[in-house]
């Protein structure tokens, strides 16, 4: 089946978007709605040094009620078969919380064309991702069967051959339909790409069209620039940085130290 389709390329960047669905206390802070008089002066300045405080730690938190598993939200749980080493294995992403960071990538089908191009990119830099602790886990609607003839199949001939990751089977479409990356009329997932940290939350997301691969350049950039912040929670990355480069102060004396610099 040809990976090209006519949808829309999504990046999701942050969250903190407005939804009418509420189905619970949300995880973020929300703020009362304040009316005139000295009874709401308080509230309004509570409401006030809480946006300044958040507004200073740079960490999106999403509410937990939205469908989607917006930037800063927990990322849905599964489990589901995968193929590892020629072999059928059981994946459960929660059992990596506490342990390593995920690079969780979809793609629409196995036997395709752009497919292999990202996957066994993505295998070949496989080590410089395990020397910062995290893993990768591939998933397709697929079911293992699929997956494990297309890892037996040699490259030349448009197959996979070994891979130093798992690839998942979403054959309910579970998977990619929580994620918000499945669709529904044609049954097969966008090029969907989440870095989910250490405790389990989505710090990014990116979505292509079924036509466009993605860089494994950038996905390992953009990991490297999320553990570089989490470890120096004062300090953010500026366009493009690379570990090495001069990273910034938010504030707005500690920037011109940054653009004085360049």
């Amino acid at each position: 089946m040809a990976c090209a389709i006519s949808a829309s390329t999504v990046s999701t960047a942050a969250a903190l978007v407005a939804s009418p669905k509420t189905s619970g206390a949300p995880q973020c802070l929300s703020f009362p709605r304040a009316f005139g008089g000295a009874a709401a002066r308080p509230a309004r300045l509570a409401a006030a040094g809480s946006r300044t405080a958040r507004a200073r730690s740079f960490v999106a938190r999403a509410a937990a009620e939205y469908d989607l598993p917006l930037v800063g939200n927990k990322a849905p749980d599964f489990a589901a078969e995968a193929v590892f080493d020629q072999e059928f294995i059981n994946v459960k992403l929660s059992d990596y919380i506490g342990k390593k960071y995920v690079i969780l990538f979809f793609y629409p089908l196995d036997f395709t064309f752009v497919c292999p191009t990202e996957i066994t990119a993505f295998s070949d830099r496989h080590e410089e991702f395990e020397k910062i602790n995290t893993e990768i886990l591939g998933v397709s609607v697929d079911s293992v069967f699929s997956h494990l003839a297309w890892v037996q199949t040699e490259r030349k001939s448009g197959g996979l051959g070994d891979l130093k990751y798992p690839l998942v089977s979403d054959v309910t479409k579970s998977i990619s339909k929580s994620f918000g990356v499945l669709i529904p009329d044609q049954g097969i997932a966008l090029r969907g790409l989440f870095i989910i940290d250490k405790e389990g939350v989505i710090q990014h997301s990116t979505i292509n069209n079924l036509g466009i691969g993605r860089s494994v350049d950038e996905t390992l950039r953009t990991l490297q620039a999320l553990q570089y912040v989490q470890e120096n929670p004062d300090e953010v990355c500026p366009a493009g940085w690379k570990p090495g480069e001069k990273s910034m102060k938010p504030d707005p004396k500690g920037s011109k130290e940054y653009f004085a610099a360049i």
